[in-house]
């Protein structure tokens, strides 16, 4: 499965500059920020691949980058992979995916949230898990738990 999957992939996104992987019994596709939006409406649209559930967004925090990682599911299809981006702590910009998939509201609102990704282009980065006013994001490995003061 895991073999047609990926050569589906490199198939459907050959116009993209695109990685296509496994790790952990998943098939990943590593794409430049830039092309997330595009790349995102192809798996959703093309009939290859028709992925019409994001079955969550996760960030994962590596000090040197950030990884952003869309986990797609094609309930008619009956595959999964995951979309991945990296980009620099200093500059977390990603573009939003909402105009592709409206469920990813509060993933995008809770990447923002904990690890201050800039899912530029979403209507409402306003904290979800967080009170207004907090300030840093407790999910990034800089974030200093240890001097934290109750509130």
């Amino acid at each position: 499965m895991s073999e047609a999957l990926s050569d589906v992939l490199r198939e459907v996104f050959a116009d993209f500059e695109v990685e296509v992987g496994a790790k952990l019994d998943e098939v990943t596709l590593t794409v430049k920020p830039q092309d997330i939006p595009a790349v995102c409406r192809l798996a959703k649209e093309d009939p290859r691949l028709l992925c019409n559930y994001v079955r969550c967004l996760s960030v994962v925090d590596y000090v040197e980058r950030l990884e952003v990682n869309y986990h797609l599911l094609s309930l008619e299809k009956r595959h999964r992979f995951v979309v991945k981006t990296n980009v620099s702590p200093d500059e977390p910009y990603v573009p939003s995916v909402i105009s592709v998939w409206r469920g990813v509201d509060w993933f995008e609102r809770e990447g923002h949230d904990l690890f201050g990704i800039v899912f530029e282009g979403h209507p409402n980065l306003s904290p979800l898990l967080l009170y207004e006013g907090f300030e840093g994001h407790p999910g990034l490995k800089s974030f200093p738990f240890h001097d934290y003061e109750e509130w």
